[in-house]
């Protein structure tokens, strides 16, 4: 299960809003690579496939690649203004190690392909 807090949702929600394409929803997921060995991908989408897991939090469509399940469960989004910036951050329960810039993790069992940061 994905926890997104409300400053997060009041985010994603906004863009949606700006987009205009229909039936766009928030895609979550992780690849192979990051400093870390895993790096997290988040976007907005509109392609749905066979391979993708599907939930509904709090009214808003979020898929997740059934690759990538197994390394966000309990995942946390949230969604953090800072000074004159702001940025989404995440919180994975399932990680033991993760990058300075915070886009990056490893895993207990799985060192993913750790790669040099730029």
């Amino acid at each position: 299960m994905i926890t997104i807090t409300d400053s997060a949702m009041a985010r994603i929600k906004n863009m949606l809003a700006e987009e205009e394409t229909p039936g766009m929803f928030l895609r979550v997921g992780v690849n192979p690579g990051g400093c870390s060995g895993f790096s997290y991908g988040m976007g907005l989408d509109d392609e749905e496939s066979a391979e993708d897991v599907y939930m509904e939090i709090n009214g808003l469509k979020v898929v997740v690649d059934k690759e990538s399940v197994r390394y966000l469960n309990g995942l946390e989004i949230d969604f953090k203004e800072s000074g004159m910036s702001g940025g989404f951050t995440i919180q994975n329960p399932n990680a033991i190690a993760t990058c300075g810039c915070g886009q990056s993790f490893r895993m207990k069992d799985e060192e993913g392909q750790p790669q040099e940061c730029d």
